[in-house]
């Protein structure tokens, strides 16, 4: 598990930062170690972003990924698509809110399609806190301000990515770079891989960085010599 968390904080470009989300989450049909996934959004916002973000999230084309109108395919198989399914209904039999989807669509034999999904009002303890889920799934969590934030976006043991929005690049920089536990944080941007930067996460989202420099450096042996002048 790496579970991805966004951040929207109460500055924060709620326009662009929907759009963001939306491109993290549909991204491979959620099923990426990258994509967005968890999304704490601040009390003072939260309403105007749950709105644009489940606006753009209904105008993404779902069907055939060979179609270059597509934006987004079925899942791997019917059996991810299973175990999807059953974090989202679990989660809403603990008092999750369906916000989007959450049905299996009818399809032929092995179609493996699933709605883009939103499930809002989640709590610590439910299904959708506590795991990732691995497929078109959006876990909306609100908080009432900047402080619970951060602590939920670390509440985890996992840290691979994470992302803050807000409109003031100083305040991003430094909850990105000292405040939030993860390998990866980006500001105003959903998380994503570039071979020229490190790669990796921290707790038990694994040891080690791939890309760039530093992932080069895992593939070597530093060997050490020392030398005493007699």
């Amino acid at each position: 598990y790496q579970r991805r968390v966004h951040g929207i904080l109460e500055d924060a470009n709620l326009d662009h930062a929907a759009q963001m989300c939306t491109n993290g989450r549909v991204l491979n049909c959620g099923q990426s170690c990258i994509g967005a996934k968890r999304f704490v959004v601040t009390e003072a916002v939260y309403d105007r972003f749950l709105d644009k973000f489940l606006t753009k999230l209904r105008n993404v084309k779902v069907g055939d990924p060979l179609n270059l109108a597509t934006d987004m395919g079925p899942m791997v198989s019917v059996a991810s698509r299973a175990e999807v399914h059953k974090q989202v209904t679990d989660s809403l039999a603990q008092g999750a809110k369906l916000e989007l989807g959450g049905v299996i669509p009818e399809g032929p034999q092995g179609s493996a399609f699933y709605p883009l999904t939103v499930i809002s009002n989640v709590k610590k303890g439910m299904v959708a806190y506590e795991e990732e889920i691995f497929g078109p799934v959006a876990t909306v969590i609100k908080v009432k301000d900047e402080a619970e934030a951060i602590h939920v976006a670390n509440d985890t043991v996992f840290g691979l990515g994470a992302a803050v929005f807000t409109s003031d690049l100083d305040k991003g920089i430094r909850i990105a770079s000292e405040e939030i536990e993860s390998g990866l944080a980006f500001v105003n941007d959903h998380v994503k891989s570039d071979p020229r930067l490190p790669f990796g996460g921290t707790k038990e989202s694994g040891l080690g960085r791939e890309c760039s420099y530093y992932g080069m450096r895992e593939f070597v042996n530093i060997k050490t010599v020392v030398v005493k002048k007699p």
